[in-house]
C-alpha cells in the first residue's frame, strides 16, 4: 500500500468512527439491563434488581467494540460499571456514562417510569460533574429552549416557558420529585396555577418527557441526583431540549469539595458544562413502562422491550420494539433466558 493509500485509508477509518452510532451498540446493554431487571418487578427487593441490572449491563458492554471510558457509573467504587473503569473490547476510545436502571424502588415496588440508559461520546465529551450528591435542575423541551434560567425564581421560569410555548402558565404540566425538600417550591408552582406531577423516583425520564411531543409533561424543575443530571443532559442534547443545574451544596464539606474540584458551589451550570461534547449518544430501554417508554414483556419463550436511541450529531431520534428470542424454537429461547 502506498502513502497516499495508507493515508486515505486512515482518515476513512477515522470518517468512520466519527459517523457510527454508538447508541445503537449501547441499545444492546440497555436492553439486556431492562430484560434482567424486569423480572425483579414487584419483589421488594431493591439489592437484588439493583445487581442483576448492573450485571447484565456490564456482561453486554464488556463486549462492544470500543474502549469505553466510564465517567459516570455505578455507586460501587470496585463495581465493574464504577468510574474511572474501562470497558469494551474495541479500540476506539469513547467516554461513557451508564444508569443500569434508573428507578430501582419503583422496580422493587412495582411502580412505572423505571428505565435503563446509557450515554456515550467522544473523550472528554461527558464532564464529570461537582462532588455532590444532588444539584437543583430545571429541563425543558425544543419549544422552550433560552427560556429558562436556572438562577431565577420559579415564577418568572414558568412565565417565559409559557410565553414561548403560547400557552398560559395554568396549562403548563410541572414534574417534581415528591420529596419534602420540594415543599415550599411546590407551593409556589400550586400558586402560580400550573398543573402538578409528582414522581416517587425517576428524575431522568422526568427530564426526557420534559422535551418529548405528547408525554404530558412540559418542565421539569427540582432537586436530584448528580449523576442523573449529567445522563438527563445527554438525552436533552440530543432531544432538543435544555436542562440548567446548579450544585445544591448541602454542608460545608461538600462546599470545600466543590471548591477544590473547581466549581463554584453557586454557580449555574448548562447542558454543554456537563455534556460540552457533540458526539452524544443515548440509548434508553423502559424497564417498569410508564410516560416514556412501555416496559418490559415476558411471553412463552420470547419477550419485548421498548427503547429509544438518540443522536446529537445527527438530530436523530428512533423509537425501537425489539422483539428477543421470537425466531427460535421455544427450547432455545427458553434456554437464553
Amino acid at each position: 500500500m502506498t502513502g497516499v493509500s495508507r493515508v486515505a485509508a486512515s482518515r476513512s477509518r477515522a470518517g468512520q468512527a466519527r459517523d457510527r452510532n454508538h447508541a445503537l451498540e449501547l441499545l444492546r446493554a440497555t436492553e439486556s439491563a431492562a430484560l434482567s431487571v424486569g423480572r425483579w418487578l414487584g419483589r421488594g427487593d431493591k439489592t437484588g434488581t439493583r445487581e442483576a441490572a448492573q450485571a447484565a449491563m456490564a456482561e453486554a458492554l464488556a463486549s462492544m467494540p470500543f474502549d469505553g471510558h466510564i465517567v459516570l457509573g455505578t455507586d460501587e467504587p470496585s463495581g465493574t460499571l464504577a468510574a474511572g473503569r474501562r470497558i469494551g473490547s474495541g479500540r476506539e476510545r469513547i467516554d461513557l456514562a451508564v444508569v443500569p436502571v434508573d428507578g430501582v424502588s419503583l422496580v422493587s415496588r412495582g411502580l412505572t417510569q423505571a428505565l435503563s440508559i446509557a450515554a456515550a461520546a467522544e473523550p472528554g465529551g461527558i464532564a464529570a460533574p461537582p462532588p455532590v450528591a444532588y444539584m437543583h435542575k430545571i429541563a425543558v423541551g425544543p419549544a422552550a429552549r433560552g427560556s429558562v434560567d436556572i438562577a431565577d425564581t420559579p415564577e418568572n421560569n414558568l412565565r417565559r416557558v409559557a410565553f414561548a410555548m403560547d400557552v398560559h402558565v395554568r396549562d403548563l404540566t410541572v414534574c417534581m420529585l415528591d420529596r419534602p425538600r420540594h415543599l415550599a417550591l411546590l407551593e409556589r408552582v400550586r400558586e402560580m396555577g400550573s398543573r402538578v406531577a409528582l414522581i416517587s423516583d425517576g428524575d431522568i425520564g422526568a427530564a426526557m418527557m420534559a422535551a418529548v411531543p405528547g408525554s404530558g409533561v412540559d418542565v421539569m424543575l427540582g432537586a436530584g441526583g448528580t449523576r442523573e443530571a449529567v445522563l438527563a443532559a445527554c438525552a436533552l442534547k440530543c432531544l432538543g431540549g435544555e436542562l440548567q443545574c446548579r450544585p445544591w451544596v448541602r454542608h460545608e464539606e461538600e462546599a470545600v469539595a466543590v471548591r477544590a474540584a473547581g466549581f463554584d458551589p453557586e454557580a449555574p451550570m448548562s447542558m454543554d458544562a456537563l455534556v460540552p461534547g457533540s458526539g452524544v449518544a443515548v440509548a434508553v430501554t423502559g424497564v417498569t413502562g410508564g410516560g416514556l417508554l412501555r416496559g418490559v414483556l415476558y411471553h412463552s419463550w420470547w419477550a419485548e422491550t421498548h427503547s429509544m436511541v438518540m443522536r446529537a450529531r445527527s438530530g436523530t431520534v428512533r423509537e425501537i420494539s425489539t422483539k428477543h428470542h421470537v425466531a427460535l424454537r421455544p427450547e432455545e429461547g427458553r434456554r437464553l433466558r
